[in-house]
């Protein structure tokens, strides 16, 4: 028989890791399935239901059970959620929020308004080159103003142009989502009151039989307890007995 190479036996070595991985993934998936398929035995159409202090108590007995931190700790059979991950601009924006800082930076929307005369215009003593650049500075936002009405403009009037039948479009879509989900609700409607149909329909033809079994279960107490009161009675009654030969 050829011997393996090195190569050879750590692929089947990384394999067999593998192997071993799936498994316990099986058998983590078995185990959640197992659990949140787990069956109960409650009667809901049969049984009567619980008084207030008995509701109380078993209430009291649960919540004893439980660990202290059952209320902000997920079940095991719950996945963990997926890390988040922001940009750095999001991270300094949620940054910024959390200290209740009021926004600063950003856009300077002024330059999408219609510019005013600049003071220096007016005032007789300014400097000429002073004028001259705060004229400059209005006559680029003036154009900025002019290209941003300007797109408005444009955008209006494909909106007048094509928006009735995007927004008709867009109408359909979301009625036809609607439609499914109002499909979807009430096959899920129907599925769940043919099941509770079902469960009624069963619980109620074994009631009688139900009823006759648990009869005959306290009847079979009954009579085990009043067995070993008996023979409790007749231990006593032959230890008496014994006692009374032992005596001289």
């Amino acid at each position: 028989m050829r011997r393996r190479s090195g190569r050879e036996g750590a692929a089947a070595a990384a394999a067999g890791d593998r192997k071993g991985e799936r498994d316990e993934k099986k058998e983590s998936r078995a185990g959640r399935m197992s659990l949140i398929n787990e069956t109960h035995d409650s009667l809901p159409y049969i049984d009567e239901d619980v008084t207030p202090q008995v509701r109380a108590e078993l209430s009291r007995l649960i919540d004893a059970e439980l660990p202290a931190d059952n209320r902000s700790t997920l079940h095991p059979s719950l996945p963990e959620l997926p890390p988040t991950k922001f940009s750095p601009l999001i991270e300094q924006e949620l940054e910024r929020k959390a200290r209740n800082e009021p926004i600063s930076g950003g856009i300077d929307l002024s330059r999408y308004e219609a510019p005013e005369i600049p003071p220096s215009s007016t005032d007789p003593n300014a400097d000429p080159a002073t004028v001259i650049d705060d004229w400059r500075q209005t006559l680029r936002r003036a154009y900025a103003a002019h290209l941003h009405l300007s797109i408005r403009k444009e955008n209006l009037a494909l909106l007048e142009a094509h928006g009735k039948n995007a927004w008709l479009i867009g109408n359909m879509q979301l009625e036809e989502i609607l439609r499914r989900t109002e499909k979807e609700l009430h096959d899920t409607t129907e599925a769940t009151e043919a099941v509770n149909r079902e469960r009624k329909l069963r619980q109620e033809s074994v009631r009688g039989e139900l009823a006759a079994l648990e009869d005959t279960w306290r009847r079979g107490v009954s009579g085990t307890l009043d067995v070993e009161i008996a023979a409790e009675k007749l231990r006593r009654d032959i230890l008496d007995m014994r006692r009374q030969q032992a005596q001289p």
